[in-house]
């Protein structure tokens, strides 16, 4: 299929969590791994929250719709989890923190169906961008194979955003070749946030001040070189996030474990009016984390059936100094 993407998908998987008080940024900037206190209403943050050694129990999107209001978006299963940990710190800020699920539903939002609303960018490729109105958020995430995309949040009663209802799949695969894995119960402290890339995808702030995890992140990055790293792969057939991944040298030891997958249904669709065409790797994908030296060119091999995969670039630059 080679047609313009307008496509939109309820993204009913993700909840909102809020923080409302004088101190709501205040409090998110001692506890996740980006700048809160500097957030503006017209940006985004890509932002994890960690234990104590540095691994990430959760990942969010989170935007400031007013001076005393945080809208963090992560995963459903995560929220109440999280909603209980980020309480115990709360302790005397001015703060409160409560599931806002019912005061909002979250859609995705792929290719023309970015700019169709009365919500736009100048420019809708670049990611963590947020325009708002007083009954909705447009939020820009990295895009998937030169294909915009965004985040809607609205009122779970307003009509949905215009366009045609996203392809099966589709959305988790977009996920996928973004390059940006998301936070779920199968890789909860997995993952120090370099071993994603977030670093080099926005998700990290080495000039903030501290948060739980800081001094194992901050090591990770300026002590030598990062030894895992995550990366994008085709895979032969379907694979699930936990798998663990093997270098064909020694098929028993891991060197790697899946962080997102998707099977490729709906990826034939993921065309725009300014992309080249339909997407170039349209079969099941993987993200993985795993050491840089397993990354040599040879197959991988994932999950307990050995599922045979090949690495594809990356759509972005890692950086190599912060």
């Amino acid at each position: 299929m080679n047609y313009p993407t307008q496509a939109v998908a309820r993204l009913s998987h993700l909840g909102v969590l809020r923080a409302r008080g004088a101190d709501a940024a205040k409090f998110l900037h001692g506890q996740l791994t980006q700048d809160f206190a500097l957030l503006g209403p017209q940006e985004a943050r890509l932002a994890a929250l960690c234990n104590a050694k540095g691994r990430m129990l959760a990942s969010f999107i989170g935007i400031k719709p007013a001076p005393d209001e945080v809208l963090l978006v992560l995963p459903s299963e995560l929220l109440p989890a999280m909603l209980k940990r980020l309480s115990m710190f709360v302790l005397r800020a001015q703060v409160r923190l409560e599931d806002a699920g019912a005061d909002w539903a979250v859609y995705g939002l792929v290719g023309r169906a970015v700019a169709q609303g009365a919500l736009s960018f100048s420019n809708p490729s670049q990611p963590w961008q947020c325009a708002s109105s007083a009954q909705a958020h447009l939020v820009s995430i990295y895009p998937a194979e030169g294909v915009n995309r965004a985040l809607y949040l609205q009122a779970p009663s307003a009509q949905a955003p215009a366009g045609e209802p996203a392809a099966p799949g589709l959305w988790a695969w977009s996920e996928v070749a973004s390059g940006v894995a998301t936070i779920t119960s199968a890789i909860a402290e997995a993952f120090v946030p370099q071993m994603l890339n977030y670093e080099s995808v926005g998700g990290v702030s080495f000039k903030k001040g501290c948060y739980p995890g800081q001094e194992v992140v901050a090591r990770s990055q300026f002590r030598g070189t990062l030894k895992r790293r995550a990366f994008r792969v085709q895979t032969d057939a379907p694979v699930g996030a936990g798998d663990e991944v093997f270098h064909p040298s020694d098929a028993e030891q891991p060197v790697g474990l899946v962080a997102a997958a998707a099977d490729g249904l709906g990826a034939a669709f993921l065309t725009s009016v300014d992309s080249a065409g339909p997407a170039q790797s349209a079969g099941p994908q993987a993200l993985v984390s795993m050491q840089v030296s397993a990354a040599d060119g040879q197959a991988l091999l994932i999950g307990p059936h050995r599922v045979v995969a090949h690495l594809l670039p990356l759509p972005y630059a890692l950086l190599e100094d912060i």
